[in-house]
């Protein structure tokens, strides 16, 4: 019998906790270990009853979300979801819980009910997070070196780098801020980073991260030129492309149609392919399922160099391992080596 993922669920809100428990035992892989009211009741009950994973709401009385994760990843560490309400005080306060240790977050609206769409649902985030942070054999094989053509590929010169393109999903706010935070301000590259996110909340992951990172950080708007020195931020729920309009680089931020990621790892990728062929330096980090391999396909069939984040550093292992086994990828990295990497481009 397969050992099932024990939950804790926490939520001042009685009827997100009923909603949560719901979604969550839809699964026979998980069961709901108990539930708390408020952080200081998850923080007795993660210490007394050791759930595998533990759900996390933001704002709750007497002890709240961020200052419960900090308590919990000192008294015993736990893989921990932020689950929270889609607005811009509840994104900067999610955004807080992940630099405080938490691993991912979901919405409350749309994502906590089983009609969700796969990867968005919350058991699924569940079942791939518990079997990652608690080092249990995850369904996938042993990371691959890249194929022998590509490590014959002759090394690129850094004057052919007109792009620096970063895709990740799953524990990827953590890992963009870990990356960009070594980029100098006067990085000569334009940046253009995707990552599977609400737009309520790539709205506030671009401020916080200008505010944090040497180098200027926006959010994208439909015509952006992409110029050195700056990162763009693909908004949530929208595609962006990337594109020349007028004798000059940009990005086209557009509805897009029913593709199942918003923003789309694979059109951004693609995209640039088509405007840049090889003068693209691509990035896959943590993230859950394959978006990013198609992209990363026609990348390398124009030449281009793809680099992807090592299993042992990543949150879910599945975009990076997607490409590893797919055999287009240049190097594999863990995560704090890959900054001061793509800083050495320069």
């Amino acid at each position: 019998m397969v050992e099932k993922i024990r939950v804790l669920v926490v939520d001042d809100s009685a009827f997100f906790r009923k909603r949560i428990r719901h979604e969550l035992e839809q699964s026979d892989r998980i069961e709901v270990a108990g539930e708390a009211a408020d952080g200081i009741e998850a923080v007795e009950m993660a210490t007394r009853l050791k759930p595998d994973l533990i759900t996390m709401d933001v704002a709750m009385p007497r002890m709240d979300g961020i200052a419960a994760v900090r308590e919990i990843l000192r008294a015993r560490p736990t893989p921990i979801i932020m689950v929270s309400a889609l607005t811009r005080e509840g994104a900067r306060a999610t955004l807080e819980a992940l630099d405080a240790g938490a691993v991912d977050f979901l919405p409350k609206q749309g994502c906590v009910n089983g009609e969700a769409a796969a990867g968005c649902r919350l058991s699924d985030r569940v079942i791939d997070i518990a079997q990652t942070g608690n080092k249990r054999p995850i369904a996938v094989p042993r990371e691959r070196p890249a194929p022998p053509a590509a490590k014959r590929r002759k090394p690129r010169s850094r004057a052919t780098i007109r792009l620096l393109a970063i895709g990740a999903s799953t524990g990827g706010p953590v890992a963009i801020q870990r990356v960009l935070a070594n980029l100098p301000a006067n990085y000569p590259y334009p940046v253009l980073v995707a990552v599977h996110m609400p737009g309520e909340f790539s709205v506030s992951f671009a401020e916080r991260l200008d505010t944090i990172c040497p180098i200027e950080v926006k959010l994208a708007v439909d015509a952006d030129p992409l110029l050195p020195g700056r990162v763009l931020i693909a908004p949530g729920g929208m595609q962006t492309l990337v594109e020349t309009r007028a004798g000059r680089l940009r990005v086209r931020v557009e509805a897009g149609s029913n593709e199942l990621y918003k923003p789309s790892i694979d059109l951004m990728f693609g995209s640039a392919a088509q405007s840049l062929e090889d003068a693209v330096h691509a990035l896959i980090l943590t993230g859950m399922g394959a978006d990013g391999t198609e992209g990363a396909r026609q990348l390398k069939q124009k030449g281009a160099v793809v680099w992807s984040q090592d299993r042992a550093t990543s949150v879910v292992y599945g975009m990076p391992y997607s490409v590893v086994k797919a055999g287009m990828t240049d190097r594999v990295m863990p995560l704090d080596e890959i900054g001061p990497a793509l800083s050495g481009l320069a």
